[in-house]
């Protein structure tokens, strides 16, 4: 979805259309949960502190987020995707994988289907998304983000080796401020420039990634779609386009993706007694924490205060964070305590 929150603000506002808005709280301590198309104009991004937005823009108008409407457009929009397929991953409340190999609508062409999705999310919803559509994962997900807004682009078999050494190194997916300084370092600037460089060299460097970008840089991603429609655990992750050190902005994107966590569960029927915290640092090192309590979790407002405690206890000096995910499981698990649930974000 294009600028999903703000996009949302606009369609229920007339007031607000076509002028730029910030999803968010102008406080002193606040930070922009989503910009509409005109603040970005300005600079304004995601998770940038709300004192900052403003001196971008002195015109930026502040909206409070409504997490419950956002999750009800976002529901509407993935029953549209299942009538299509039932390989849906959702990704976040404004973004999924669909795998339409095989199809509800006997439709051979990915294209096509894609096109088609596009019109129906806005006679339905009145709002925009971007379709990316390829072979794979790593590819379809640059491609959605190639032409926003409202945008469409397709990468094919036969077109991916050219697209993929003529990209920039930050247009990697998961490749932040502080990795492509590293990759300038070693004279790695584009696609082309990555494949150049050996599993092992890549490896050395970046750790466990290195595999992943010596088989992104040759188009290779053998990750399946995966519904989580019988999901053993729900979890949601953002990725930052540039690292972030600072622990309050790191807090209400923690907060973010809780929010969602616990939508998904109700909407799923599915109450977790474990909660987890994931960090991926700029290095690539990951690391979890995670909780159990004595019941199942209803509600985010039962846990957010132990959540936030975890939080603090990260180690951020020096080590700024690339990844963020928090993950709810263990339904029926009976150990009650404190330990790291391997395998909740094995998938990820």
């Amino acid at each position: 979805m294009d600028a999903f929150y703000a996009s949302v603000e606009q369609r229920d506002n007339k007031a607000l259309r076509g002028k730029p808005v910030a999803v968010g709280f102008p406080e002193a301590r606040g930070v922009v949960s989503t910009a509409s198309y005109e603040a970005r104009k300005f600079g304004i991004r995601s998770a940038m502190p709300s004192l900052t937005a403003k001196q971008k823009c002195p015109g930026l108008i502040f909206v409070p987020p409504r997490f419950d409407v956002y999750h009800e457009v976002s529901m509407q929009i993935r029953e549209l995707f299942l009538e299509y397929t039932e390989l849906v991953e959702p990704l976040s409340l404004d973004e999924a994988f669909l795998d339409v190999t095989v199809n509800h609508v006997q439709n051979p062409s990915a294209g096509l289907i894609a096109k088609e999705i596009q019109q129906k999310i806005v006679a339905r919803t009145h709002l925009t998304a971007s379709a990316g559509v390829s072979f794979n994962k790593f590819l379809a997900k640059i491609a959605s983000e190639y032409r926003k807004p409202n945008g469409f682009f397709v990468i094919t078999p036969a077109e991916a080796e050219k697209f993929i050494e003529n990209l920039k190194i930050e247009q990697f997916f998961g490749v932040g401020k502080v990795t492509a300084r590293k990759m300038h370092e070693n004279r790695i600037y584009t696609g082309y420039d990555l494949k150049q460089c050996t599993e092992e060299k890549l490896v050395r460097l970046f750790g466990k990634a290195g595999r992943l970008l010596f088989l992104h840089a040759r188009g290779i991603d053998h990750r399946p779609v995966e519904s989580n429609r019988a999901a053993k655990s729900v979890s949601a992750e953002t990725t930052f386009p540039q690292d972030k050190d600072n622990r309050m902005l790191l807090t209400v994107e923690l907060y973010r993706l809780a929010v969602e966590v616990f939508e998904r569960m109700k909407e799923e029927n599915f109450y977790g007694k474990t909660i987890t915290i994931k960090v991926k640092y700029a290095d690539f090192k990951t690391i979890t924490r995670s909780k159990t309590f004595p019941r199942k979790l209803v509600r985010l407002q039962e846990c957010w205060p132990v959540v936030r405690e975890m939080m603090k206890q990260i180690d951020l000096s020096g080590r700024p964070v690339r990844l963020l995910g928090f993950g709810a499981g263990n339904a029926d698990e009976k150990r009650v305590g404190e330990y790291t649930q391997p395998g909740l974000f094995d998938a990820w």
